[in-house]
């Protein structure tokens, strides 16, 4: 019988993929260090909370409490989304970032070859990595010039489990958004703004295009990668596999709040690259369709925010 062990499992992704597997008879034990950065931690609880999760209080860099998880649960597949997240917070917390995503992702990948040395590990990386490549981003691509903290510490969580000589699958994310979902990202800052009748600042005055996926969607793109047969070391692109332009996001948050965003235009953001765009082909050629619309998933998530913060 499989034993899952996700890492990060109080997060946006990780909680409701810790759902859907406990809701399918999966045995699931997370781990989350449950720290503040970006947000506060209260989100995490509340997300263990609503799932009925169970979720350990372990960060990745105590190599004692992460030994003896793993010695005690001995898990046959481990999901790896916790990370410091963060493009533009990523500036200036550079320690940070490497001691959180690559000190914490290395720690996991040595005591694994301690303690569970069988272990399939799928592992979230992020479209950062193709940070100057031609669009629509195709894996084989990536490896541009790294533009941000975080960009770099994940192309390094590549090249770490590259070399593990562990089993192990890579996913890059393609700017998820959805319920549950994180309070420093656009769609979240975006909604509760507008209703507040606050300005939103909205960089490069518009001019941006990005390849938005759906929570769900990417869960399953993940239980498909997890039920699959894939040579150790293969990476694969999660993403809708079409761009929508920032104006047209907002629009659809407009409807839905009945609101009009008092938009602050900027100019270009340093941190910032103006479109990405995931080529979905090498997913697809194993079964995965994103279904979700972008009409539909912001009405998932603003269902979702109304009910949570009782607007």
């Amino acid at each position: 019988m499989r034993k899952y062990l996700i890492t990060g499992a109080a997060g946006f992704i990780g909680s409701q993929l810790a759902n859907k597997l406990q809701e399918a008879g999966e045995d699931v034990v997370g781990l989350d260090n449950y720290n503040d950065h970006l947000y506060d931690p209260s989100l995490k609880e509340d997300r263990v909370i609503h799932f009925g999760l169970d979720v350990r209080p372990v960060d990745l860099r105590d190599e004692s409490k992460l030994a003896q998880l793993l010695s005690k649960e001995k898990p046959t597949h481990i999901v790896h989304l916790a990370a410091y997240a963060g493009v533009r917070d990523s500036f200036g917390k550079e320690k940070a970032y490497h001691s959180n995503n690559i000190d914490g992702t290395q720690n996991l990948i040595d005591l694994c070859k301690v303690h569970c040395p069988e272990v399939r590990i799928v592992y979230a990386s992020t479209s950062c990595v193709y940070a100057g490549s031609e669009l629509p981003w195709t894996e084989g691509n990536e490896g541009g010039k790294q533009l941000n903290p975080y960009g770099w510490s994940k192309w390094t969580n590549e090249c770490q489990f590259t070399a593990s000589g562990l089993n192990v699958t890579g996913l890059r994310f393609f700017t998820v958004y959805g319920e549950w979902g994180r309070p420093d990202m656009a769609l979240f800052t975006f909604t509760q703004n507008i209703l507040d009748e606050l300005p939103i600042t909205v960089y490069n005055y518009g001019n941006m295009k990005r390849d938005f996926t759906y929570v769900q969607d990417i869960i399953k793109g993940i239980e498909l990668i997890l039920e699959e047969d894939v040579k150790s070391g293969e990476i694969f692109n999660i993403g809708r596999g079409q761009q929508v332009n920032l104006m047209d996001f907002i629009t659809e948050i407009e409807k839905n709040t009945g609101k009009k965003a008092i938009k602050d235009l900027q100019p270009k953001h340093p941190a910032d690259t103006l479109e990405t765009w995931s080529n979905t082909g090498k997913l697809e050629s194993l079964g995965y369709h994103p279904t979700t619309s972008i009409p539909e998933g912001i009405a998932n998530f603003y269902k979702w925010y109304k009910e949570y913060h009782g607007v």
